[in-house]
C-alpha cells in the first residue's frame, strides 16, 4: 500500500508540471504558470487527502494530502525562482547588447 501512494504522488506532481506547462505555452509567462501550479498544489493536495483517507479509513491519512500539497508547493517556489532569473537574465542581456 505504501507503494501506491508515493506512485500516486510522483503521478500528482508530474500532472501539476504539465499543466504549468501547458499554462506557460498558452500564456508565455513563467509567473503564471508557477501560480497555476501552486493552484493544482491546493487540489492535489485536497484530492489526495480524500483518497487516501477512503482507501486507509483512518482520519490521520490526512497528513499525506498535506505533505503532497507542500512537496507542489515547494515545486510552484522553484518555477518561481526559475521565472525570476529568467527575468533577471532577459534584464541583464537587452541592457549589454
Amino acid at each position: 500500500m505504501d507503494y501506491f501512494f508515493i506512485i500516486l504522488m510522483g503521478f500528482f506532481i508530474v500532472i501539476a508540471n504539465i499543466i504549468g506547462f501547458i499554462s506557460y505555452r498558452k500564456k508565455k509567462n513563467l509567473y503564471f504558470s508557477a501560480f497555476t501550479i501552486l493552484l493544482l498544489a491546493i487540489f492535489f493536495g485536497t484530492l489526495g487527502g480524500t483518497l487516501a483517507i477512503i482507501i486507509i479509513r483512518d482520519p490521520f491519512a490526512l497528513f499525506y494530502g498535506m505533505q503532497l500539497g507542500y512537496y507542489l508547493m515547494i515545486n510552484s517556489a522553484i518555477v518561481f525562482i526559475i521565472a525570476i532569473l529568467a527575468t533577471v537574465v532577459k534584464k541583464y542581456n537587452s541592457k549589454n547588447i
